[in-house]
């Protein structure tokens, strides 16, 4: 899965089909709300009810950005009763992000300034 950059949502493979596989994960990570889910994740697995009031995010947000994460492969979740647990599939995403915030502070955080992609909101 890939992200619709217009709708901030999932779009299935045969629409992403001309975005590359980096692209694809990029973009699932360019939203704010996806980013903190991810780095809450990174700390161990949560539920829905535990993201929503650790972010104080509606449920059905929550829940969108995880069915995102997971059609993307990020995340998956495991079935304990009634509960499911959600957690990162790949720890190696953290190197990844870390990376990122090396880059964004050698470069002073330009990309913040750069027109095509700077100031806007973090997400919902």
């Amino acid at each position: 899965m890939a992200i619709d950059s217009e709708a901030g949502r999932c779009v299935s493979a045969d629409i992403a089909a001309g975005i590359s596989p980096a692209a694809a994960l990029f973009h699932s990570l360019a939203d704010g709300t996806r980013l903190r889910i991810v780095q809450r994740l990174a700390r161990g697995e949560a539920r829905v009810v535990d993201l929503t009031a650790e972010l104080g995010l509606a449920q059905s947000t929550v829940s969108k950005h995880l069915a995102c994460l997971r059609d993307c492969g990020l995340i998956d979740y495991r079935a304990e009763g009634r509960q499911s647990f959600y957690a990162l599939t790949r720890p190696e995403l953290m190197d990844v992000l870390a990376s990122a915030e090396q880059l964004l502070a050698a470069t002073g955080h330009v990309v913040a300034l750069c027109p095509a992609h700077g100031d806007r909101t973090t997400g919902s």
